[in-house]
Order: C-alpha cells, then sequence, then structure tokens
C-alpha cells in the first residue's frame, strides 16, 4: 500500500496546537481517498537525518507550520532532504527558496507584478520614515521576509514610532486600501490544474485576514484577470508544483498585483472546495504514477 508522510510542527511550538490536526483530519481523509495510508510526523524529526522517510512513496510538507521560527534548521532539513533524495512534494529546492519573501523579487524580474517593495537587511525608523517621504503613502506595511501568518507584521501612518519592529531581513509596501474593501483572494492550484478559489477580508479595522485574526473566508469565482496573473506567476517559476497557492490583491489602481505564491505549507481550504479535494487527490495520484 502506498505510504504518504504529512510534516506537521515541532510539538515543542504550542503555536499551532488547536488548528493543525483539523488541518490534518482534512487531507488525511483526501490522501486516504487515493488509496493510501497516512502517516504524521514531525519536520523538526528529520532535520539531521532522513533516514525514518525513506520507506515513504510521498513526503508532504503541507502542515510544516512555524518553519519560518526556526529557518535556519528549515534550510538544514531541505539540504538533508535534497541529498536524501527524498519524494517531497513540492520538492526540497522548492521549499527552502519560497521560505524567503526576496524570491519575489525574482519573480518581478519575470514580469510579475507585485506591490512596490523596498528591502532592509534591517529594518530601521529612517528607513520607515524616507519611505512614507519618497512614496507619499498613507500607510506603510513592514514585514520579515521570513514570516507567515502575518508574523510580525506593522500596519504603520507617518509619526508613528516604529516599535517591535522585524528582526533582520524586511520588506517595506504601501498598504493596500484594498484589503479592507475586497481582501485577499487565493487561487489553489493542483497539479498545474485550477481547484478553487478564497476570497479572505480581515475583521473591521483590522489588515490581517488570516483566521487566527477573524477572517473570513468565502468561496469565489475568479475573474480573467486573477487566472491569468495566477498563471503567469506559475509560468514564471519554472518548476514542477503539484499544489500551488496564489495569493493576490488588488493595487489602488484596481489592478491584481501577486502578494506571495505559497508553495510550501498553505492550508488549501478544501473546506471552501466545491470538490472537497478532488482534484489535489488527483494530483497526488498522477505524482504517484496511479
Amino acid at each position: 500500500m502506498t505510504q504518504i508522510a504529512v510534516l506537521t510542527p515541532d510539538p515543542t511550538d504550542k503555536s499551532y496546537i488547536g488548528r493543525w490536526p483539523e488541518v490534518l483530519t482534512r487531507l488525511t481523509a483526501t490522501l486516504e481517498g487515493t488509496g493510501a495510508t497516512v502517516t504524521a510526523t514531525p519536520w523538526t524529526d528529520h532535520v539531521e537525518d532522513a533516514s525514518a522517510l525513506a520507506a515513504y512513496d510521498l513526503i508532504l510538507p503541507v502542515i510544516a507550520w512555524g518553519y519560518h521560527r526556526d529557518h535556519a534548521r528549515w534550510l538544514k532539513a531541505c539540504v538533508t532532504w535534497t541529498e536524501a533524495g527524498l519524494p517531497v512534494a513540492n520538492s526540497a529546492s522548492v521549499l527552502g527558496w519560497n521560505s524567503d519573501k526576496t524570491y519575489l523579487a525574482r519573480l518581478v524580474d519575470k514580469g510579475v507584478p507585485i506591490p512596490p517593495t523596498r528591502s532592509s537587511e534591517a529594518i530601521t525608523q529612517d528607513q520607515v520614515d524616507a519611505a512614507f517621504a519618497e512614496t507619499g503613502a498613507p500607510v506603510l506595511i513592514v514585514k520579515p521576509t521570513v514570516s507567515a501568518g502575518a508574523f510580525r507584521t506593522l500596519r504603520l501612518t507617518p509619526g508613528q514610532p516604529l516599535t517591535d519592529a522585524p528582526q533582520g531581513p524586511a520588506m517595506i509596501q504601501p498598504y493596500l486600501k484594498s484589503i479592507e474593501t475586497e481582501g485577499e483572494t487565493s487561487l489553489l492550484f493542483f497539479g498545474g490544474r485550477f481547484s478553487h478559489a478564497v476570497n479572505k477580508r480581515p475583521v473591521p479595522g483590522d489588515f490581517r485576514i488570516q483566521i487566527q485574526f477573524g477572517g473570513l473566508y468565502t468561496a469565489v469565482t475568479p475573474d480573467a484577470a486573477a487566472m491569468a496573473l495566477a498563471e503567469q506567476v506559475l509560468a514564471a517559476i519554472e518548476e514542477p508544483l503539484l499544489y500551488a497557492r496564489i495569493d493576490m490583491a488588488r493595487d489602488d489602481a484596481g489592478a491584481w498585483v501577486l502578494m506571495e505564491a505559497e508553495l510550501i505549507e498553505p492550508d488549501f481550504y478544501l473546506d471552501h472546495d466545491p470538490a472537497d479535494g478532488a482534484g489535489f487527490a488527483r494530483a497526488v495520484s498522477e505524482r504517484l504514477g496511479g
């Protein structure tokens, strides 16, 4: 019987203890529909030695939440898995570069539109003040380049002091007002095929669309421009992907821009998938040669 491993959070990290088992349950039901046996195992158990994963036909890192708080070990694990030749999907190479949002610059070089972005190796008040002065933006977003779930993400107005700033490399972007009115839209692709889309809106007064902050999720049908942007992003990546979640929002001119290409451990929002995960199951079966 086919054996699939699903990588889960570090058991010592209690941040997600109430959430990831629910996601695992949905994924397990979908994967078992392919005839596979599913085993959950913490990604942190396989950083230096990948031998315990060698028996699996497929390794899915899709619940490896928390890697951004242990990034050095995450990168080490990706090297270990690559050197061991493990059947990880998405590939360990993708898991490495996609864990740092500086990858967005490479996509920009290939013509993918993103919000105007400034990079910093160590964010300072002077840099934030200069960004306000030079862009004229009424609100800025400051976030680490290695982050997830709005981790250490700040929304700042002119004159507001920079407190609890991201540690290490960070990004400064103009705040997109559409986040509050239209939210962010995620398009899910499995095996390169579009599956479904979900719109995520923050509660009034907030800018964080994640469910842990009260984000409101609704299944939607993406327009042609949204689909075109998602397909442009996937083409720019130029690597085979078992799954991809393309997150986008509208800029102040009303055009779609890429927020992130989530290729590591995105929630697939299978509870909002009209096909109940059939697209993901099909992609996994094809990957396994079924």
